[in-house]
């Protein structure tokens, strides 16, 4: 039990701003990091973000937060940016006001891009259409499982894994 007990105490100072949620014998432990991490990691690739009420506040449907985002959907995001060399804008976080269930933004697996031209030719000619969404949105999976919805406006990015990091 002792050394259960380090290895968890362990993963919890894995990096400053990057939290591990469960224990050292959980199959599927996902990190979470901080809003200040997530924008560090989107700035050191050129991402830039957006929100309708220019704030970061998670409780607030009008921000846009990265609080509690998964690792590797930031990683994810790190990947498409270098993949496609465009213009990346995030509009859509882990804030309050999406749709909720397991594989959701305020569970940290989702991300909101504006789209452009640019992105939306990589997306399209890059990835496989799987079909209509429930909502009827368009899809397309990646090459490593994440799966993007067309969402007329933005392209709402479901993110199972890093895409590769």
């Amino acid at each position: 039990m002792k050394f259960r007990s380090a290895l968890t105490a362990l993963a919890l100072v894995v990096a400053p701003g990057v939290a591990v949620v469960g224990t050292a014998t959980d199959a599927f432990a996902v990190t979470k990091v901080s809003h200040a991490t997530a924008t560090s990691m989107f700035r050191e690739v050129g991402i830039t973000w957006s929100s309708s009420g220019g704030c970061s506040d998670r409780n607030n449907s009008t921000c846009t937060s990265f609080e509690q985002l998964n690792l590797p959907t930031a990683q994810g995001a790190q990947t498409l940016k270098r993949a496609t060399g465009c213009a990346l804008n995030i509009t859509g976080g882990t804030e309050t006001g999406h749709a909720s269930g397991t594989y959701s933004h305020w569970n940290g697996y989702k991300l909101d891009y504006g789209k452009n031209t640019c992105v939306t030719n990589y997306i399209k000619n890059t990835f496989t259409y799987i079909g209509l969404r429930g909502d009827g949105a368009p899809q397309y999976r990646s090459g490593s499982g994440n799966v993007y919805a067309d969402e007329g406006n933005h392209w709402d990015v479901l993110y199972y894994n890093c895409g590769g990091c």
